[in-house]
């Protein structure tokens, strides 16, 4: 409301149906120290698409939550991708990687390694580091 100056009504009018897109319209009204982990962070993806961006940024999206809330999360932003979001997304969750992107770059010590499809960097990566990481942390 306050930094696109729009009244109480104008920001539910946008509020509601994105709250319904990421499964929070039963919790228009609560605070976030009242709903999990998975639930804060799909209020916090349907506050920023209230600002109509253009690419959302994510930045270990699901680190701080219980195994079970990730699917939550990885279900909004697949979603999103579906309907044509474009979305960079800084993660160790291999799987949700493997499965939702079209472009993967792996990087270490802010040096980019090695980018490519999903499938050619999980499957036949190039690069020995790559690999080495892969075989850690898979």
């Amino acid at each position: 409301m306050v930094v696109k100056k729009m009244s109480r009504e104008q920001a539910e009018a946008i509020a509601v149906p994105l709250l319904e897109k990421v499964g929070l319209k039963n919790q228009l009204s609560s605070y976030p120290s009242q709903i999990s982990g998975g639930q804060q962070q799909r209020a916090a993806i349907a506050r920023a698409l209230a600002m109509s961006p253009r690419v959302m940024l994510y930045d270990e999206p699901t680190s701080a939550l219980d195994p079970f809330l990730v699917d939550e999360v990885f279900q909004v932003m697949r979603q999103l991708a579906d309907e044509g979001m474009t979305q960079v997304v800084v993660t160790h969750e291999h799987r949700f990687a493997r499965e939702a992107a079209d472009q993967v770059i792996f990087m270490e010590e802010g040096e980019v390694v090695e980018e490519g499809s999903a499938e050619q960097i999980f499957s036949n990566p190039a690069d020995e580091r790559t690999r080495q990481f892969l075989r850690r942390f898979a």
